[in-house]
């Protein structure tokens, strides 16, 4: 005898209620017991069949776009195969320099950038945003005469998604943060209203380590070594006004502070990078002749009331309203300057220098501090010396493959020489200019040769400030990594092919798709077979059977 409660599925209706079962019927047998084994239909799961025709709508749709539209490669390269701008700001500490580049983006996602008068636009204010500690609201002046320059070089339609980066350097790491941010807050000002892409954050004081980085990026781009052998990379060395930086890759095990890690191509770089504050020329020029005064004033070796300065031509008369000391330097205060008498010799103005790349030195707590308590590997491979290195050995017309004992030789003579010889011969100089060339060459042999090791007769250093067309600037390097960067956000390739096509296409393409998922899912619903339950009194258990829909 069957007795049995129909479950009935009819698509477009409302279900009708199953009979309520007798009191007979109630008494239900757990369907978990041993020797029970539910029935195949209870096995089906609905949404895996929803996900199996989900895929193949996917699988057809995606086909018939390919087939149907065989042109998308041409709309999905719309970011490729044509110009793009991109705009950094240099802050640095003599002067703010704005570079605009142009640059293509090509279809195989290769970036082709013209670092000539083509592609390069660069124009600099002068002075340094560290200049306007007193007064920040100035520095907006600054920049907003930069950007100016920018918009007249980056066509109108392009402006929205040209990138505007602003990155002050060691002249702003001097600065107390207070300070540096007031400077910030009034370039970003300018920055927001400019009509170009910004973010607040980028517009910073960058670290000396990432300085000196960006300057070993462009260095290896311009030798074509970038995105090769770590071993056949060049390092380099720079000597700002500021500060110096030294760049290498080193195979020696680096402290995680002075290691860093560069990806560019199949490579990965690790590379020692760091930035020694205050050793720039200018600043170390300014301390040099400060701490010639504290050795005086301690030791009390005035000689007639004068206090020799052996980096001062012989003949040259102290101007002291033109002295540019560090704010609330002894010398500013104490009046000594007039005091300094020009001792022009290069030998002393050297052991000076390299007394002041020493100092501190005894609170070295590695293996190797050459200069100060500065950790440095030994110097390996081929290194560019650049910026004042460079500008030093074209005054002195030297090669850029110059030996250091070739400066020894030009720095001791132009020392030793009278102020009013050199005057004469250099005529076209300004005297303050024309006034650092006996200490920056003695300071040159005191950091390469006396502090970093570098032999007199190396042939490892070229002193550069270009190759070929390329400028050696670490604002380059910092706009390559960057635009790099941009770019495989921007046009990732899992997105690309589909995003960059046309617009309407791709919503129709879609709706398409939505239409097709939900067709499958209704008609695989409603192709369920109907079910009747019954419960067999002889088996003492439930059945499923299937009956006709239109029975």
């Amino acid at each position: 005898m069957r007795r049995s409660n129909v479950r009935s599925v009819n698509c477009g209706n409302n279900q009708r209620e199953a009979d309520k079962m007798d009191p007979m019927k109630l008494q239900f047998r757990s369907n978990n017991r041993p020797g029970y084994r539910n029935h195949p239909f209870k096995q089906h799961n609905g949404k895996s069949s929803l996900v199996l025709y989900t895929t193949i709508a996917f699988v057809f749709v995606f086909l018939c776009y390919f087939l149907v539209f065989p042109n998308r490669s041409d709309s999905a390269n719309h970011y490729y195969g044509h110009k793009k701008f991109g705009i950094v700001i240099d802050g640095g500490s003599t002067g703010t320099r704005i570079h605009v580049f142009k640059y293509e983006v090509e279809k195989d996602g290769i970036l082709r950038y013209d670092f000539g008068k083509n592609g390069l636009a660069s124009m600099k204010v002068n002075p340094g945003l560290s200049a306007f500690a007193e007064e920040p609201e100035r520095a907006a002046s600054a920049v907003a005469e930069l950007v100016e320059f920018g918009r007249k070089r980056v066509p109108r339609e392009y402006w929205r998604e040209t990138e505007i980066r602003l990155m002050a350097t060691a002249g702003m790491r001097m600065l107390e943060k207070g300070v540096q941010d007031r400077i910030l807050e009034a370039c970003r000002t300018v920055l927001r209203g400019s009509g170009f892409r910004f973010y607040d954050d980028w517009a910073s004081v960058i670290s000396g380590s990432d300085e000196g980085v960006y300057a070993w990026v462009v260095a290896n781009y311009a030798l074509g070594t970038l995105g090769g052998d770590p071993k056949q990379t060049t390092g380099i060395i720079e000597l700002g006004g500021a500060s110096a930086q030294v760049t290498f890759v080193s195979d020696e095990s680096l402290p995680p502070e002075y290691s860093r890690k560069v990806k560019y191509g199949n490579f990965t770089y690790i590379l020692y990078s760091h930035s020694l504050l205050q050793y720039g020329q200018n600043v170390a020029f300014e301390l040099l002749r400060e701490s010639l005064i504290m050795r005086s004033e301690e030791l009390d070796t005035l000689q007639n009331g004068k206090l020799m300065d052996p980096c001062i031509p012989r003949g040259y008369t102290h101007d002291t309203g033109s002295g540019k000391f560090s704010p609330g330097s002894l010398a500013e205060k104490s009046g000594y300057l007039s005091a300094l008498q020009p001792g022009g010799n290069f030998s002393e103005c050297r052991s000076a220098s390299l007394m002041l790349l020493q100092k501190d030195k005894e609170k070295c707590s590695y293996i190797n501090c050459y200069v100060g308590s500065t950790f440095i590997p030994k110097l390996q491979g081929k290194f560019l010396a650049t910026e004042n290195f460079f500008h030093t050995s074209k005054f002195f017309g030297l090669g850029q493959q110059a030996f250091l004992s070739d400066l020894v030789v030009a720095g001791e003579r132009f020392c030793e020489d009278d102020w009013s010889k050199l005057k004469m011969k250099y005529y076209s100089l300004d005297d303050d200019d024309l006034l650092r060339y006996c200490f920056s060459s003695a300071y040159i042999v005191a950091l390469l040769h006396d502090s970093l090791g570098i032999a007199l007769d190396d042939e490892r250093i070229v002193y550069a400030n270009q190759v070929e067309n390329i400028p050696l600037d670490w604002a380059l390097g910092a706009f390559i990594l960057q635009s790099r960067t941009s770019t495989d956000y921007e046009h990732s390739p899992s997105v690309a092919s589909v995003i960059a096509g046309d617009s309407f296409t791709l919503l129709i393409v879609f709706g398409v798709l939505v239409v097709l998922i939900f067709t499958v899912w209704y008609f695989s619903k409603c192709g369920k077979p109907q079910l009747k339950t019954i419960y067999d009194l002889e088996k003492g258990k439930y059945i499923v059977t299937r009956v006709s829909r239109y029975s």
